[in-house]
């Protein structure tokens, strides 16, 4: 966080917050009123995965997959609403996963999150497109992250995470008349 904000003149700032908690998650946003005075876009990319078969899969790691993955984006996406309604206008990016759309054995939570992020993002486009407020859904494939518990080695065929962040910046950057709803993002290359 150092590094960033002294790269950006001090004009970035972060307060940690569990998306789980909406609680904490108001906090989190009345820290952004504070700080900076408002809000422009909310990125919701807070996520989780546990992989296992379902048999195997603790109501512990049910919960905290659908909490993190579908609550979270639920109650960062109120926040914003009423940041939005207050401005007249807003953009909402929720990062989901292909997963939303194609369910993969081991993934039963995850996919279970990510459809109901696919649901969620769809029906709140649908309410919000009158009120000048856009909401996209990035859906990557295989991003070389650290995500449930994989490791980045050998990973150099998958989505770069800056690859996802350019795509958040050119949905951003689309003229207002125009709402790019989802983008599905796939390795060029994939693992042979």
């Amino acid at each position: 966080m150092a590094e960033l904000a002294a790269e950006t003149a001090g004009k970035v700032k972060g307060k940690r917050a569990d998306v789980k908690n909406d609680e904490q998650v108001g906090e989190l946003f009345r820290f952004v009123d504070a700080e900076f005075g408002g809000l422009d876009v909310l990125v919701n990319n807070a996520g989780i995965g546990i992989f296992r078969h379902v048999r195997e899969l603790t109501v512990e790691e049910w919960k905290r997959t659908i909490e993190t993955n579908l609550y979270g984006a639920f109650y960062c996406s109120r926040e914003a609403l009423f940041r939005f309604e207050t401005k007249g206008e807003g953009y909402i990016v929720n990062i989901g996963s292909l997963a939303g759309a194609n369910a993969f054995a081991g993934g039963a939570a995850y996919n279970a999150s990510k459809f109901g992020l696919t649901g969620f993002t769809d029906a709140m486009m649908q309410d919000l497109r009158s009120e000048n407020v856009r909401v996209s859904y990035i859906m990557p494939g295989s991003v070389a992250t650290e995500f449930g518990g994989h490791s980045r080695e050998g990973a150099d065929w998958k989505i770069r995470p800056e690859d996802v962040a350019e795509i958040v910046h050119m949905v951003l950057m689309v003229p207002p008349r125009t709402l790019v709803s989802r983008v599905e993002v796939r390795p060029a290359r994939p693992k042979s």
